[in-house]
């Protein structure tokens, strides 16, 4: 691999000293002039019909400027619209979303909003707003759902689905059937079947800060958002098309964000915000609670999962077969074709079946959370291979190494793998120190899982201005998520062959910058690091091309290196860079402005193996994770400081996920709407997450890179649950893994089960 001054190196971060003095800007921090406070009246029923709505009192109360509902939103003239990555939702259900029209879908479904002087006051203005509801029942899970008398949620809904088209619109929003191969024949050639059910729980997110937006609507309809989501252009577009506002009439400035993980890409009181303004005349802020965020935003979806898999008896797979039933809570748009398409990702498998449904039930609408799908599918695909692994007498390693994915292998979706590091993770376990330590005590186990991710690309613009004093700024509209700024600064300073610190990286409005797809997806060192690196290419061309110019050569025989230009038949004959950039004014040329823009460029799988050491307390069934270790192949680790956090974060959230963390409804309604009740794993629950990095240079974009932040989150639970395995003998099939669930399994299991060795050694 080649060697980089800047890349690959463990620099601070641009915002670090921002961030530990408080001068960094996040939502909270908003006070415009004259700013109104807003607040959201939400369902207390989980299902209801909306008779009427009273809000005359409200208006009357002292101190209220504005009160907003259904009615006051414009007309459609087309809601074929969608949004929202790798979860989507179309145009007319989120309108239906941030504001219910004629009915609640789940609790916590916004029905008005209220513009006041200040937050007590329009907090006192909901109590004062009527409401008269019909009460209906309510469609508690996606099994129930799915029965042909459920009550309906949406009359006019039909899945979406290849083939005919059901007769009667239902609950079902997405029905998907695919299939690579001859599924049945490779059952019949396997030697060994094995075939597992499981169920993974809906989780959030749990960004630390919560929703919190600003906007300001002038007389002549020009409107600015302060907002903390993880893409400005893709809020500019949404707000646009469900208010029927002209994009060029809506700025978004984006706000330092305090966490995302997929849960701030959809909108849900921008809108809410902007409507208060727009009737009240005055800026309007609005800050959602904790237990707003929890009823009212995107949770991880959960799922129903039959795995079946087949081996010949010298390990072989021969075929895969999976049906999974996704909840995606009150409007369509569930993870089912994510997790399908990851779902048996690690594996070269001749024969896949995929049947697939997404389901909408009543409970907040799920949005992407971290890997969206993968997670849990993960869990029931890891935990059935180490189930057949079991049946062949194989060690659960050796078994992956039989079957792991190659370079032109076929993924679930028929395409094939372009370079891929399956196999450089798995070699990197072999060789680990934590795989080949053995554990001492009783009750413990170890357990390994692979986890995939598809890396996604999409639309990235990046700037490169070049400062008449010889340094750089570079500028974009990439929300600062995962430590953007600093990638970006080294990527410049690489290019240019500059000093760190001459490099100044800057967020901008959608009014200043060019189009680019919001943090999400692995995609931003990826996608958007090869925008940089393009605008820093060009905007060195233009650097050469001006000093040629200075230089009386061609171009093209003009050499650069540490801030010197200089001719190829004439070495002496040279100008440095300070003095090119310094043209900018000395000769009128105007500023270099360097520019880079990425379409079309491909996927950069993303591969890992995770290791779970675990301590079970067979009295309380309490699972003690001890160590942990994440291998990840990055292609190359720009930072690895940050990459290591990334993965640790990731890992964090897998564990929580796979140990404690459960959305409680009872009757429709949440019951642990808070960080009291809802168990998040602590600095007292997580080992030190050791990381090995792995780095097999993707196909495409610069340097090889691949982006991280998604599949550090997806093996955790099988790892755990494989461990739980080995220490106790009974396999956990429902997340998450709490006390009380060990405590049964170990209670209930086959008495004369005994605990298996960790590695296969007995």
């Amino acid at each position: 691999m080649p060697k980089y001054k800047y890349l690959g190196k463990a620099t601070q971060k641009v915002d670090a000293l921002e961030r530990v003095t408080g001068k960094a800007a996040f939502g909270a921090d908003i006070h415009l002039p004259g700013m109104l406070h807003g607040k959201v009246l939400r369902s207390p029923h989980p299902h209801a019909i909306i008779k009427a709505i009273d809000y005359g009192m409200a208006l009357k109360l002292e101190g209220v400027k504005a009160v907003v509902t259904s009615k006051d939103l414009p007309s459609l003239e087309d809601a074929r619209a969608s949004f929202g990555g790798e979860v989507s939702i179309d145009q007319e259900h989120l309108r239906k979303l941030f504001l219910a029209h004629d009915k609640v879908l789940f609790e916590g479904h916004p029905i008005a909003a209220v513009a006041a002087t200040s937050l007590e006051i329009a907090e006192q203005a909901l109590e004062l707003i009527k409401v008269e509801y019909e009460v209906l029942p309510p469609v508690e899970d996606a099994f129930k759902a799915m029965q042909p008398n459920a009550p309906l949620l949406h009359p006019y809904l039909y899945p979406k689905t290849l083939g005919q088209k059901p007769k009667n619109p239902g609950n079902v929003a997405t029905i998907m059937f695919h299939e690579r191969g001859d599924a049945e024949k490779g059952f019949a050639e396997a030697d060994v079947v094995v075939e597992e059910s499981f169920e993974t729980a809906m989780v959030h997110q749990v960004y630390i800060e919560p929703q919190v937006d600003a906007a300001q609507v002038e007389e002549d309809g020009k409107v600015t958002l302060w907002t903390a989501n993880q893409g400005i252009f893709n809020v500019q577009s949404q707000l646009s098309s469900i208010l029927n506002i002209p994009l060029g009439s809506i700025n978004v400035v984006p706000m330092e964000i305090g966490g995302g993980f997929g849960g701030k890409i959809i909108t849900y009181v921008e809108s809410l915000t902007i409507m208060l303004s727009q009737k009240a005349g005055r800026p309007v802020k609005m800050v959602m609670s904790r237990e707003e965020v929890f009823k009212a935003t995107g949770p991880g979806s959960p799922g129903y999962f039959t795995i079946k898999v087949g081996a010949k008896k010298n390990g072989k797979i021969t075929a895969a077969y999976i049906k999974m039933i996704h909840d995606c809570g009150a409007f369509p748009g569930g993870p089912t074709p994510m997790a399908s398409l990851v779902s048996f990702g690690p594996y070269n498998i001749p024969s896949i079946k995929v049947d697939g449904y997404d389901v909408v039930t009543n409970k907040p609408r799920v949005q992407a959370y971290r890997a969206p799908g993968g997670t849990p599918v993960n869990f029931s695909v890891e935990s059935t291979m180490n189930v057949l692994a079991d049946k062949l007498g194989v060690d659960p390693l050796k078994f992956r190494m039989q079957n792991y994915a190659k370079e032109g292998d076929y993924m679930v979706n028929d395409q094939r793998y372009n370079r891929i590091g399956v196999k450089a993770v798995l070699d990197r376990v072999v060789s680990s120190s934590h795989w080949n330590t053995p554990w001492e005590g009783p009750n413990r186990g170890r357990g390994m899982a692979l986890g995939f991710w598809i890396g996604a690309a999409g639309t990235s613009s990046a700037l490169v201005l070049i400062n008449s004093d010889g340094s750089a700024t570079g500028v974009s509209g990439q929300v600062d998520l995962t430590g953007t700024r600093t990638s970006t600064q080294q990527i410049i300073a690489e290019e240019l062959q500059m000093p760190l610190e001459k490099v100044n990286v800057k967020v901008g409005d959608t009014d200043s910058t060019p189009y680019t797809m919001g943090s999400f997806g692995s995609r931003t060192t990826y996608s958007f690091g090869t925008a940089v690196y393009r605008a820093s290419r060009d905007a060195l061309a233009q650097m050469k091309a001006r000093a040629a110019t200075q230089l009386k050569v061609n171009p093209e025989d003009v050499e650069y290196a540490e801030g010197r230009f200089w001719s190829k038949k004439d070495p002496e004959k040279a100008v440095s860079w300070n003095e090119v950039a310094r043209s900018t004014i000395t000769r009128g040329e105007g500023v270099v402005t360097g520019r880079g823009t990425v379409t079309g460029l491909g996927h950069a799988p993303e591969f890992t193996a995770q290791i779970a050491d675990v301590e079970v307390d067979p009295e309380t069934g309490k699972v003690y994770v001890k160590r942990f270790t994440a291998i990840q192949d990055a292609g190359l680790a720009i930072n690895p400081m940050q990459v290591e956090g990334q993965i640790q974060g990731g890992v964090t959230q897998g564990i929580g996920w796979g140990m404690s963390e459960y959305y409680y409804y009872d009757k429709g309604k949440l019951r642990n709407a808070s960080f009291l009740d809802y168990r998040m794993p602590t600095s007292l629950d997580v080992p030190m997450i050791d990381i090995e990095i792995v780095e097999v240079p993707a196909s495409e974009g610069p340097y090889g890179v691949r982006g991280v932040g998604e599949v550090s989150i997806v093996p955790p639970p099988a790892a755990i649950a494989e461990a739980i395995y080995r220490a106790t003998g009974v396999r956990m099939n429902k997340l998450p893994m709490t006390p009380e669930a060990v405590l049964w399994a170990i209670k209930t299991k086959d008495k004369e089960r005994e605990p298996v060795a960790a590695n296969g050694d007995s």
